[in-house]
């Protein structure tokens, strides 16, 4: 199939999902790029179609992925629909729209030892996008977004996550709600405050663990907050203030990977 005119009907409608408005009411978002279609395709995303640039063909890197069963509709297009699609002012050769998938909370807090990544009004898409591809890399079982989050299918925070977005649940929904859901089936909440007792290094970060992260302007809200079980320090003994959420959020994911999977009982040493 082949669409040329960026005036085009469906263009029309794959442009409108740039917007948050538009992908919340098509249930649906696009990513750009190889990699990300690449990612998309090879996890088994509820790929709708992929449109690549008519005149330099399909990508070698998404020739390979299998996606007979998905039922993926391949559509060469102009370059004028990849500039009226794109939000970059170089596009990639190549998008995917993909049709969002519900995941479901409850199965998270039923994730019994998990470490799971919990965002308070942070509105930073870099940041959410970081912190995503953060949790992926530590295996941590999910990420909740709660409200005033960064959009995760803004384009700026899917390119963030650089993929890792279809590897492993995240999902958004009301703290308020969730937490002390979670909290009821067993799981420890924790945040950072710049005077929290104790550090990070010694806290115990095993078990089912959420951590909380605040905004970047005015950390976690004080409603969250009052369901917190712990509130911890990183350490600073440098000079600078802060750090900011991502940066913060990796630290504490990887002193709970480190006590998780290579501390002293772990190894055996």
């Amino acid at each position: 199939m082949e669409i040329l005119s960026p005036q085009n009907a469906r263009v029309k409608s794959w442009a409108q999902l740039q917007e948050k408005k538009h992908r919340d009411k098509q249930n649906k978002y696009v990513v750009e790029g190889i990699h990300l279609v690449q990612e998309a395709l090879s996890s088994g995303a509820d790929v709708e179609c992929v449109a690549f640039d008519i005149e330099r063909g399909i990508p070698r890197e998404l020739t390979g992925i299998p996606d007979t069963e998905q039922g993926v509709e391949w559509i060469g297009v102009s370059h004028a629909v990849i500039a009226k699609v794109s939000d970059t002012p170089s596009p990639q050769p190549v998008f995917a729209v993909v049709r969002k998938e519900a995941g479901q909370w409850q199965d998270l807090i039923m994730r019994e030892g998990g470490l799971v990544m919990v965002l308070d009004g942070l509105q930073d898409p870099g940041n959410v996008g970081t912190i995503i591809r953060t949790a992926d890399a530590v295996g941590a079982a999910g990420v909740v977004l709660g409200r005033g989050c960064a959009d995760v299918y803004n384009p700026k925070t899917l390119r963030s996550t650089m993929g890792s977005l279809f590897h492993l649940p995240v999902l958004e929904g009301d703290l308020l709600e969730i937490l002390p859901e979670a909290r009821a089936k067993g799981a420890r909440l924790v945040t950072t405050l710049l005077e929290g007792k104790r550090s990070c290094f010694e806290y115990d970060f095993q078990g089912t663990c959420w951590i909380v992260i605040g905004s970047e302007g005015s950390g976690v809200s004080p409603e969250v907050a009052a369901l917190v079980d712990d509130a911890i320090r990183i350490p600073m003994p440098g000079q600078a203030e802060s750090l900011n959420a991502a940066m913060a959020a990796s630290v504490l994911m990887y002193e709970a990977l480190r006590q998780r999977e290579y501390s002293d009982s772990k190894t055996g040493h």
